[in-house]
């Protein structure tokens, strides 16, 4: 039934067109984008250890809790730093943000440990791409670790607090999509919206050179969509999260957060559309070959698009196959943080 219904939206709602340079700002206004700022910015507290000078930031976009954030460099640094927005990714943990993909001075808790096996190779990344002479500043986002809600996690003994939170916070994404959506804007559109506060604040800090930005899976979603909406991103790194979306099927929708289906998209274009367009700008994405998540027909698919889209632009553009499942393993990582170096800037630093 669906794929029926599939083909009468295709035909009577012309879906999936193939974007022009107005995408941008096309984009902007479907995703319902707010005006939001980085005000009142803080430094809680500093911290040097493992090759790395640390700055645990506080701000306010205006609504709910202090964004905390961590800014990490290499320890003894000099002078402008290429910078890196690394998004943390949605994995079904919405208890925990930017201590998914970043040390602060304290150790991760069990359940972080066991999220970085299972998704980053047991490497809090954004460490490891300020070791290579980056200033990396990874951010808690709407509804995700300090901007997370006051849900009543519900009994289970067997479970920890964070377990508990993150069931109880599965059943209310779909509220705030829905709220989001009679405020006028959209899921997607409130945390592009903070996303896009968090890379205007980094663009204004005199120790920054430029900005880049990089994620796996939700946190490629907000990579892919911050540096179509912000002109001032340049190299921008998608690490599993890109498949043509005519190619999903029921299954590979189900598995997604509300996150990746703003409400009108499709009506702007295809996925890989989104990821391209601000061609000439450098873009390398990675695919995960053995992802379930997304179908090896609609990857293929969104590399021959997002090809096309850099025709006049080669060499910008760097998409890489990996024979793995969903995540973003070492291997890939290094291949990422290569490409920054040369895109970006970024010196030899290990």
């Amino acid at each position: 039934m669906l794929g029926e219904l599939a083909e009468i939206a295709r035909r009577d709602r012309g879906l999936f067109p193939r974007p022009g340079p107005d995408l941008p700002g096309r984009l902007r206004d479907a995703l319902g984008v707010l005006d939001l700022r980085a005000r009142d910015v803080r430094v809680e507290r500093r911290w040097t250890g493992a090759g790395l000078d640390g700055e645990e930031l506080s701000w306010t976009v205006g609504f709910g809790p202090r964004t905390r954030a961590y800014l990490l460099r290499p320890r003894g640094a000099a002078g402008p730093l290429p910078g890196v927005l690394a998004m943390h990714c949605h994995a079904g943990m919405k208890w925990a943000g930017k201590d998914k993909i970043a040390d602060g001075p304290e150790p991760p808790a069990p359940e972080i440990a066991c999220l970085r096996d299972r998704l980053y190779g047991g490497r809090a990344y954004a460490g490891e791409l300020a070791r290579r002479g980056f200033a990396v500043l990874v951010h808690d986002v709407f509804a995700w670790g300090g901007r997370r809600f006051q849900l009543d996690p519900g009994p289970g003994p067997d479970a920890s607090e964070p377990d508990r939170y993150d069931r109880a916070a599965r059943d209310h994404e779909h509220v705030l999509a829905k709220t989001c959506t009679l405020l006028g804007t959209s899921f997607t559109g409130v945390i592009a919206s903070e996303d896009l506060a968090a890379a205007a604040y980094l663009r204004s800090r005199p120790d920054i050179a430029a900005v880049a930005a990089i994620g796996l899976s939700g946190g490629g979603v907000r990579a892919a969509v911050l540096g179509a909406l912000d002109s001032g991103v340049g190299a921008v790194v998608v690490a599993a999260a890109v498949s043509s979306f005519r190619d999903l099927r029921e299954e590979h929708v189900a598995a997604h957060s509300w996150m990746l289906f703003p409400p009108g998209l499709t009506r702007l274009a295809d996925w890989p559309g989104v990821v391209a367009c601000r061609a000439p700008a450098p873009r390398m994405v990675l695919y995960a070959a053995a992802d379930p998540l997304f179908p090896a027909t609609g990857m293929r698919r969104a590399h021959r698009q997002i090809t096309d889209a850099y025709r006049n632009a080669p060499g910008l553009y760097a998409g890489m196959f990996f024979d793995a499942p969903h995540r973003f393993d070492r291997t890939m990582q290094d291949a990422a943080f290569a490409w920054l170096a040369e895109t970006a800037g970024g010196g030899p630093r290990r």
